[in-house]
């Protein structure tokens, strides 16, 4: 989370420095600049993740699963996850919950912590994505077999 916010510390930080220097064109090229820069990252993340030090994110598609993984027997379930602006993973992490969803019968929940640090410290989170089922979580890049164990309530060592 610290990062997301850093990100963002730079971003005003930024513009306030090049407003004060009097330097409006840079300025306005900082403000376009950096959250194109930010939107590349995370919308081509994946690519580069390997090449940054954090491996594959890829995954197997919900549809390879066996169907016997996508049996849920509460369609009232809900599933919460908690995502931040500036986060490379949570698109990954939502797109894998939608593609689960059309097999599952759950509820998607999200919200948007990036300017809630109270809902941070009093949920204990300390990292996006978030993925709660009930009392049970995920943080982290899950994959879609981590997912499925927590929904179905299979999941132990995630927790």
């Amino acid at each position: 989370m610290a990062v997301i916010y850093l990100n963002w510390l730079l971003l005003a930080t930024g513009l306030v420095y090049l407003s004060f220097t009097h330097r409006y064109a840079l300025a306005g090229a900082w403000l376009v600049t950096l959250p194109l820069f930010l939107f590349a990252y995370i919308r081509y993340f994946p690519l580069m993740s390997r090449a940054m030090g954090y491996g594959k994110v890829d995954d197997t598609p919900a549809d390879h699963l066996e169907p016997s993984a996508f049996q849920n027997e509460s369609p009232a379930l809900t599933v919460t996850l908690y995502t931040a602006l500036g986060c490379p993973f949570c698109p990954i992490v939502e797109r894998r919950l939608r593609e689960m969803q059309t097999r599952m019968k759950f509820k998607i929940d999200k919200v948007d912590v990036t300017l809630r640090p109270d809902l941070l410290t009093s949920r204990g989170i300390r990292a996006v994505p978030v993925v709660e089922v009930d009392a049970r979580r995920i943080e982290g890049n899950a994959t879609t077999e981590q997912l499925s164990s927590l929904i179905t309530g299979t999941v132990c060592h995630w927790q």
